[in-house]
């Protein structure tokens, strides 16, 4: 009589993660593999500790006058606290704050006032248009200007681009120039890639931060980060609404049909 020949049976399985006393039984045996652990606990953590630092951060981005309408809200001790590391905050922006304005300059001064300036910190350059009709030259001035106020640490500079270099193209204007350590460390030509004749405050915090001018935690970017979230959120609340009362609007059509 011929050996038995060993044979694997065929076990019927439905869903090896699910939690059953059969598949237990198949775990015990090596049948089928241990079942992996779950996510949840590992999500449940990331959650709780996303809330623990929203919490803690809850009035970054806030000034004084916004810490003062606070006060009915929030702990008074912890107020306290932040009102005072923003104090330090401002008056340490006060002691850097040298320049507070733009510096319009000439090829002469140019190496002083930008490249060996450089060797202090970043220097921004606006390669501006000769004409007027360019109308992404015009928007960046007026960024550069209410940047040079906020930003009275950073020097900003200003010169019309074929005035540095001669035959520099008018299409490429206007062009942004940040030097540091001497060297050109980021150049932007035109802003097509920084939001175009839109371009806001918003994208050149961007730019400040990216090169290491300010700090990504620096209040004012913060500050300016939450009040646009904060006008995003009111103009999608205010979307729903106008949604809603066009669709009550026609319910209350086809109901007044209804009687006809």
């Amino acid at each position: 009589m011929a050996a038995p020949v060993d044979q694997r049976i065929a076990v019927p399985i439905d869903d090896p993660n699910a939690d059953t006393e059969w598949n237990d039984i198949l775990r015990k045996h090596g049948i089928i593999p241990e079942k992996p652990p779950s996510p949840t606990p590992l999500i449940e953590e990331a959650i709780l500790e996303a809330r623990r630092l929203a919490h803690e951060n809850r009035l970054e981005g806030k000034d004084l006058s916004d810490l003062s309408d606070l006060e009915d809200e929030e702990d008074e001790a912890f107020l306290e606290q932040y009102r005072q590391k923003r104090m330090q905050e401002l008056s340490a922006l006060q002691k850097k704050s040298v320049h507070g304005s733009i510096y319009p300059i000439s090829k002469p001064e140019y190496a002083r006032e930008v490249t060996e300036a450089s060797q202090n910190g970043p220097v921004f350059v606006n390669l501006t248009s000769a004409q007027g009709s360019n109308v992404e030259s015009r928007v960046l001035s007026q960024l550069w200007g209410q940047a040079a106020q906020e930003y009275g640490e950073v020097k900003f500079c200003e010169m019309r681009a074929d005035k540095a270099i001669e035959g520099y193209p008018e299409r490429n204007c206007p062009t942004i120039l940040v030097y540091d350590k001497g060297d050109i460390v980021k150049q932007i030509v035109t802003l097509a890639t920084v939001g175009g004749v839109r371009m806001s405050m918003l994208d050149l915090d961007m730019i400040l931060v990216e090169v290491g001018a300010v700090k990504e935690n620096d209040m004012r970017v913060l500050k300016r980060r939450r009040e646009a979230e904060d006008a995003e959120e009111e103009k999608a609340a205010a979307g729903s609404k106008g949604i809603k009362s066009r669709r009550d609007g026609i319910k209350r059509g086809d109901d007044d049909d209804d009687w006809d």
